[in-house]
């Protein structure tokens, strides 16, 4: 259904309520009007990366492990599978008459923040630091959860929310009373350009207010960003607010006087639905002036041109998708293979992948062994099954001969296993199974207990956030031992966000980061560690030596921040990631003029030893202009497969937003001179010190002042 036609419905059934029944729609939990046959509806759906909260669904790495894969296309197949199971539990919920929270076709999904800072312990819920990176995988993901069939009569599959609307990255615990000051270039820069392109680009049915103000304004009711949300973006589809950030307006930002006057303040800036309970007051606010019958009608009928467009009120091509949708063998397949791509091997000397004939005992040791929380971070569903990685490695090994030895070494924090026991109480076991193994796999990390939202999965330790890099000390007591051991070791690192590991990069033969794999995680690290399959992910975030060497958290600022603007050592930098391959660019040319739009065009080969995935990435840098950030910035990419020895000639499209920089004020200047590099990472001195590998270079100049093909992000 086209959208003209959607709100036309809408505004015709909306126009038959009462003004009483039109307030009442504008809450999360929408109760039914019986004598409109409308039935209850409740807003609230969580979908990050698989249908959550809503009993069994198939579980996707989590969204900081989606980013790692550089995949727009597998991202766009990830929502499609998303929505497909969220429509086949919503066809059985609805005919049942099960209408409660978690159960609608709205999802609170993607996250489209840019993850700023490693402490932020919400940064799991992002694609990573970098804008591009960002907007193209959301886009990817809004698009494969909305669906394009066009057999469905433009009917959407499933409704997907760009969050949190704008500037959010924490700290988590100042985040109800917080004003995030930046400045209009990193606006411009840095914050919106992803939420953009999911409003022109992909569409995104809807956007949600975030819980701090920006530059003074409460984000859920800021003038601001309304006009840059549906004046210069032309948004159409509804806002709504983060869950209970409108009662911040006076309990928190000192903004509203009361309720009455928070809820006023929100629905006349344009939040048409609150998640919450300030709502409520919406007809008092009516009874006193603050607001107009014309103001609430116009959210209300926002909200349900939304609930046509999925198809709320007939009969849609989507309601004969079967529950056996639901962990279907071609999902489950597609988040092993998200697992896979998501994979970062951060160092190898030569330990991976591990040699069958040359092992008889396997060591598994470490907190996330065999955790299943591990697998998932925040914001999950429930999967029938989960593999972890030491089930993986059980799996993957039976019948091969090679024996398994496992101990859990220590908990992730707490000192010791047993509350009877004395600190350190499993180090013995796990040096044991050091001595008796020919090769150890020590699997260490965080979980969504030690980082995520505030309050949320009784993460209670600095709300959420984290203060330091480092592991947990009874970790790194772990890794100490391991060392000790002297036996060949690979550190499997799980965690959504950046770790120290200094001491595992001088100890340990090989580190493979797993983030948070998901459900078929286990089997997709067997695989990679028994080199069935080449790790072939890239960091979506920057991995700093220490927190001293960044800004305070608190500062929104961009310098010295992500790898666009930070100039001191790394430890591993955006974009670095090995393979077992060893994917090399031949030759490339750069095609097109500023009119048509430029292209590179790369002759690639594998030189071996094994088949492997590979990201080509194109990264710009503005050498005439005082505007453009210190770093070369990623401005394309590409995912290819080779086989060894294998070649392939690839075309890379160049955005016209390459070739531009923003000024002081935030505007977007095309043209100048650039200098243009294509390489498997960054053009930086650490990513060639860790791969051996330096780009090829161009450089072009683009007429200024010409107009660009197009500049959405």
């Amino acid at each position: 259904m086209k959208r003209q036609e959607a709100r036309e419905r809408a505004r015709r059934l909306v126009a038959r309520m009462t003004l009483e029944e039109r307030a009442s729609q504008l809450r999360y939990d929408a109760p039914a009007i019986k004598r409109l046959r409308i039935p209850a509806y409740n807003w609230w759906n969580e979908a990050l990366h698989g249908v959550a909260r809503a009993g069994n669904a198939t579980v996707f790495p989590q969204a900081i492990g989606l980013g790692a894969t550089f995949d727009e296309a597998l991202l766009r197949k990830i929502g499609e599978a998303i929505g497909r199971e969220a429509r086949a539990k919503y066809n059985v919920q609805a005919r049942f008459g099960d209408r409660d929270i978690y159960k609608g076709l709205t999802f609170w999904s993607p996250n489209v923040n840019i993850f700023r800072d490693p402490r932020w312990g919400r940064g799991q819920e992002t694609y990573g630091e970098d804008p591009y990176l960002t907007a193209r995988l959301g886009v990817g993901f809004v698009r494969g959860l909305q669906g394009t069939d066009p057999a469905q009569g433009g009917t959407m599959l499933a409704a997907a929310c760009a969050k949190h609307f704008a500037v959010h990255s924490g700290p988590e615990g100042e985040r109800h009373r917080f004003d995030a000051r930046v400045s209009k270039k990193d606006l411009a820069e840095t914050y919106l350009p992803a939420f953009e392109a999911l409003v022109r680009e992909a569409k995104v049915e809807a956007v949600m207010g975030a819980y701090n103000r920006v530059n003074g304004e409460p984000a859920c009711a800021s003038a601001f960003l309304q006009e840059k949300l549906r004046g210069e973006w032309g948004f159409e589809g509804h806002f709504l607010s983060d869950c209970w950030a409108i009662r911040d307006f006076f309990t928190g930002h000192g903004v509203s006087e009361n309720a009455v006057d928070a809820a006023a303040l929100a629905v006349n800036r344009g939040c048409d639905l609150n998640c919450g309970s300030t709502y409520q007051f919406i007809l008092e606010a009516y009874e006193r002036g603050l607001v107009s019958e014309e103001t609430i009608t116009e959210a209300c009928v926002r909200l349900f041109t939304t609930r046509y467009m999925l198809g709320l009120f007939g009969k849609t091509g989507w309601d004969n998708i079967p529950y056996t949708e639901v962990e279907s063998p071609e999902h489950l397949d597609l988040a092993r293979k998200a697992a896979l791509e998501s994979a970062v091997l951060l160092k190898n000397d030569g330990v991976l992948p591990l040699d069958r004939e040359k092992i008889k005992t396997l060591g598994v040791i470490g907190p996330n062994a065999d955790s299943r929380r591990a697998l998932l971070g925040n914001y999950h569903g429930s999967a029938s099954r989960y593999i972890t990685v030491q089930e993986g490695l059980q799996d993957y090994l039976y019948g091969s001969g090679i024996r398994i030895l496992t101990s859990v070494g220590c908990e992730l924090v707490r000192d010791r296993t047993e509350g009877l026991a004395r600190s350190g109480d499993r180090l013995s076991e796990a040096a044991a199974v050091c001595e008796a193994s020919d090769a150890v796999i020590l699997v260490l990390g965080l979980d969504e207990t030690l980082e995520g939202e505030e309050g949320d999965a009784s993460n209670s330790y600095a709300s959420g956030d984290r203060e330091t890099l480092e592991l947990p000390k009874v970790q790194r007591e772990l890794m100490e031992l391991a060392a000790k051991a002297g036996k060949p070791t690979v550190l499997c690192l799980m965690a959504g966000s950046a770790v120290d590991l200094s001491f595992a990069e001088k100890h340990f033969g090989a580190i493979l980061d797993l983030w948070y794999p998901g459900s078929m995680g286990g089997r997709a690290a067997a695989e990679i560690l028994f080199g069935e399959q080449s790790p072939s992910g890239k960091l979506p975030v920057t991995f700093y030596r220490r927190v001293e060497d960044l800004p305070p958290f608190e500062d929104y600022a961009m310098t010295g921040r992500t790898y666009r603007y930070f100039q001191k050592p790394v430890q591993y930098p955006f974009g670095y990631g090995l393979t077992y391959g060893n994917v090399i660019i031949r030759s490339a040319r750069l095609k097109g003029d500023a009119q048509k739009g430029f292209t590179l065009e790369a002759d690639i080969g594998n030189r071996g030893p094994r088949d492997t995935g590979e990201v080509l990435q194109v990264y710009c840098k503005r050498l005439d202009s005082p505007d453009a950030p210190p770093n070369p910035v990623l401005c394309a990419m590409k995912r290819v497969f080779l086989p060894v020895w294998g070649h392939d000639t690839v075309s890379i499209p160049l955005p016209a937003r390459a070739f531009t920089v923003v000024d002081g004020e935030g505007n977007r200047h095309y043209g100048g001179k650039f200098r243009i590099f294509l390489g498997t990472g960054q053009p930086d001195k650490r990513t060639a010190a860790l791969t051996g590998k330096t780009p090829l270079r161009f450089e072009v100049t683009v007429p200024e002042g010409e107009n660009p093909p197009d500049l959405t992000p």
